[in-house]
């Protein structure tokens, strides 16, 4: 069940691709800087103090509107995870309302919520979420990180194979986050009204999203700065954990496999000296 339900969420991320990224000419697409994060390269990992700070930013501003509906409280206390502890996740899970039921009359109830339930959505129905946004369908951020990312093109993504580059994701997420411009508008480019000028957005450059970001617009107590910069490098970390809640287990077993493979590549060839030694070639 376990492994089903894993391809299924790797089909969605790729059946999310397929129809949220555009197809965009030779160098139309936006151009992504790569940034750093502490989970690129075969030894990386999760920041678990970024990770508080990302889901803090998810909490208080974007849960508002998007969904995050294939996370459960308790991955917040799993390994690999932000770190909590499990009374600090149920803490959180009792602090949100879950429809359930039917119960013995046959009506759904709220209750709080438990360790086993899934975030719920902050809409009852994709109806009302577009209503709600003016139309627009604010996606739900469980496997966005691994869904988003733009077009890097020949020969880029070869040299990425090499390079391990797999951060393409919250990459477009951080630049989308810090890519408002609403006083810089360049010439030529018309933002309808309603529509914000955006020049990291894939469908851009007009988004239905408000800059969701400002500074100090929510408080961290560790002493990291309050910036935009800031706050968009924790939420997209957030949601690459979210997104890929293994990639810790990943790596180390990756990495123990390549020395595995090297040892017995050795033992292979010290067999085949042994055994063909006498032998004429």
């Amino acid at each position: 069940m376990s492994t089903m339900i894993k391809m299924v969420r790797s089909f969605a991320a790729v059946a999310a691709v397929a129809i949220a990224t555009p197809v965009f000419a030779a160098g139309d697409a936006p151009h992504i800087e790569r940034q750093q994060w502490s989970f690129s390269g075969p030894f990386g990992f999760y920041d678990r103090g970024q990770l508080q700070r990302g889901f803090k930013i998810y909490r208080e501003v974007c849960s508002s509107c998007h969904s995050l509906k294939q996370v459960a409280f308790r991955n917040l206390a799993s390994d690999g995870g932000p770190g909590f502890t499990e009374e600090q996740a149920k803490q959180i899970a009792s602090e949100y309302t879950v429809i359930d039921g039917p119960n013995d009359d046959g009506d759904m109830y709220e209750r709080p919520g438990i360790l086993a339930d899934k975030f719920p959505s902050p809409f009852p129905n994709e109806e009302a979420a577009r209503a709600s946004n003016g139309g627009a369908y604010p996606p739900d951020f469980s496997l966005l990180a691994k869904a988003r990312a733009a077009h890097r093109g020949f020969p880029w993504f070869v040299f990425d194979a090499f390079t391990q580059y797999q951060e393409q994701g919250p990459d477009y997420i951080y630049a989308l986050l810090t890519g408002y411009e609403e006083e810089e508008v360049p010439d030529g480019v018309t933002i309808p009204e309603g529509k914000y000028f955006n020049h990291s957005f894939l469908a851009g450059p007009a988004i239905g999203m408000a800059p969701p970001l400002s500074e100090e617009l929510v408080e961290y107590t560790d002493g990291t700065p309050m910036t935009v910069e800031q706050y968009a490098h924790d939420v997209a970390a957030f949601m690459m954990w979210a997104a890929e809640p293994h990639l810790e287990e990943r790596k180390k077993i990756g990495f123990r496999v390549m020395i595995f493979l090297i040892v017995f590549a050795g033992m292979l060839y010290f067999t085949k000296k042994k055994l063909w030694r006498n032998v004429e070639h």
